[in-house]
């Protein structure tokens, strides 16, 4: 048993952060975009309402910017556990 402790310690990190990275995508994407279009009606943003652009660009960006992060912090967690590619 361990023998797997850190493997399974890596996997639960590894796991956890995919599950926070796909919670805050979905909120953004459909939270955001759909759901709340209504309620983020009045807030105007590069001439259009925020709801839109959340729909439009803000879910695009918000994705580009979990990519870099889950890059960045698989890296770190990689060093952490001793399996980087350096």
């Amino acid at each position: 048993m361990s023998d797997n402790s850190p493997n399974n310690a890596y996997w639960s990190a590894n796991m956890r952060i995919i599950l926070v990275s796909l919670i805050i995508w979905a909120l953004v994407s459909f939270g955001f975009g759909i759901l709340l279009r209504p309620l983020l009606s009045g807030i105007a943003v590069g001439g259009t309402d925020l709801g839109f652009w959340f729909a439009q660009q803000g879910s695009i960006l918000v994705f580009l910017a979990i990519i870099f992060f889950y890059a960045w912090r698989m890296n770190r967690l990689d060093r952490e556990h001793g399996v980087d590619e350096e």
